[in-house]
């Protein structure tokens, strides 16, 4: 039996790919309202059921899962310096599919342990220090945690000369408290895998009950990952291909949902033009950021106050009241959705803003600098004007006539020279909303999902 069952548990939406692993196509797609509040069972099942009067009834030899149900695993980020172990704390949790719901550097104060008691994170990463460096720091804040009131899984991941100390002041307190590397280990030296795969872990032990995802413990074989995580895998596969199955190289992946924007780039990111000097943290390979603030349902006022009325208007050549118009009515039915022709322009314009946006904060920017040799240049951040691929996934593309249209927000713009984004870039559609799904795939097997990504994913 060559069939695979690929399920994502996300906020809204169950949503399941049935695959034939032998012939490398996908038998089907479906999906249900997510039921975590009550039975996730409730949701897959209605999902399976729409599956099965497409495709008739399957067995499946392996069933796997991501999640991002109730919010998705949310995390804070304690560090030392905000630009340096905070940052990098932030990095991994982020590569690791989490939402950041805070991140605090320096010493936590009552006040900043009162707000991460209310922001209610199902982890904490604490970072700080880099190994034999400051060591007051990281103790203090661990001391602050245990103050929290509230048993929250904890991962330390600073200097390691008081690691252990951290740990055991923390047990005092907490339930579950556990000693990766740290993020930093030396000053602007980024350590932030084994991070990443500790958060997974916890998440997978701890997170997925909490959400009530065990209850389909007996129908899911694992869940694996967070669903960020699952299309961070899949961007990277579909980049760096396998031993056995070429990747397309470097590339950058859009998601739009109705609350976020997801950006993802696959690319070292390195100076691209001459007389160029990089500052800051090393950017990873692999890089993940979260926009909540854009987004086409939940965040659309949010959306509205970033990009500016006139922006989505010059987007979508029409009135600013157009665009004020139809945000309304959005926000008040978050189901709501084009009726006429007008309404079908501020969707894509609200579409190419997210994108825009989005982008615009996950590149590097160049910065001029005036020396007594004349003008040099700056970048902080990644370069990605030489990438090539971009893809879009998520509601409105795929489900829009115009998809290229919305992705071109991710592309260099003459008023924005500063913005490294991608000046030629080709458009692909993640048609078959399958980034997830492959990701999810490629952790067994990843030439096949390599091969179909470079099957169902089209030229926009």
């Amino acid at each position: 039996m060559n069939h695979i069952l690929l399920i994502d548990f996300g906020s809204t939406y169950t949503k399941i790919t049935a695959v034939d692993i032998e012939k490398e196509i996908v038998l089907g797609t479906a999906r249900g309202i997510t039921t975590v509040e009550t039975d996730i069972m409730n949701g897959l099942n209605q999902a399976i059921e729409a599956l099965f009067l497409k495709t008739g009834k399957l067995k499946f030899s392996k069933v796997l899962g991501c999640s991002s149900a109730a919010g998705g695993l949310k995390m804070v980020a304690v560090g030392l310096v905000p630009e340096l172990t905070a940052e990098a704390a932030k990095r991994a949790a982020l590569g690791a599919g989490a939402k950041i719901m805070g991140v605090y550097g320096n010493e936590l104060n009552e006040y900043e342990i009162e707000e991460i008691a209310q922001l209610q994170p199902e982890i904490i990463l604490l970072a700080g220090g880099t190994n034999g460096g400051n060591k007051e720091v990281i103790l203090h804040n661990a001391r602050m945690l245990t103050t929290l009131g509230k048993d929250i899984p904890v991962i330390v991941a600073g200097n390691k000369s008081v690691a252990p100390q951290a740990v055991k002041i923390l047990l005092e307190a907490m339930t579950e408290v556990v000693h990766t590397e740290n993020v930093m280990p030396k000053l602007n030296e980024l350590n932030i895998e084994p991070a990443r795969e500790t958060i997974r872990s916890v998440f997978l032990r701890r997170i997925v009950e909490a959400k009530g995802l065990n209850k389909a413990n007996q129908f899911v074989d694992d869940v694996v990952m967070p669903t960020p995580a699952a299309v961070l895998k899949a961007a990277e596969l579909l980049s760096k291909g396998t031993e056995y199955e070429s990747g397309l190289g470097d590339l950058m992946v859009v998601d739009i949902g109705g609350a976020t924007t997801d950006v993802y780039s696959i690319a070292k990111g390195d100076p691209t033009k001459t007389n160029v000097a990089l500052r800051g943290l090393p950017e990873p390979f692999a890089k993940r950021t979260v926009e909540g603030d854009l987004g086409m349902r939940y965040s659309a006022t949010a959306l509205f106050k970033a990009a500016g009325a006139k922006r989505i208007a010059d987007y979508a050549n029409l009135s600013a009241e157009d665009v004020e118009a139809y945000v309304e009515k959005v926000e008040a039915n978050i189901e709501y959705l084009p009726q006429n022709e007008v309404e079908e322009k501020v969707e894509i314009a609200m579409g190419k803003a997210c994108t825009s946006l989005a982008v615009e904060r996950h590149v590097g920017q160049l910065e001029t600098i005036f020396t007594c040799f004349g003008s040099a240049f700056v970048q902080k951040g990644k370069d990605l004007s030489d990438v090539k691929t971009v893809v879009g996934t998520g509601g409105v593309i795929i489900h829009h006539e115009q998809p290229k249209e919305i992705l071109k927000g991710a592309a260099y713009s003459e008023s924005t020279p500063e913005m490294l984004k991608p000046e030629c870039p080709k458009y692909l559609i993640d048609e078959e909303y399958i980034m997830a799904s492959m990701g999810l795939l490629g952790e067994v097997y990843p030439d096949v999902a390599v091969r179909m990504m470079k099957k169902y994913i089209v030229r926009g």
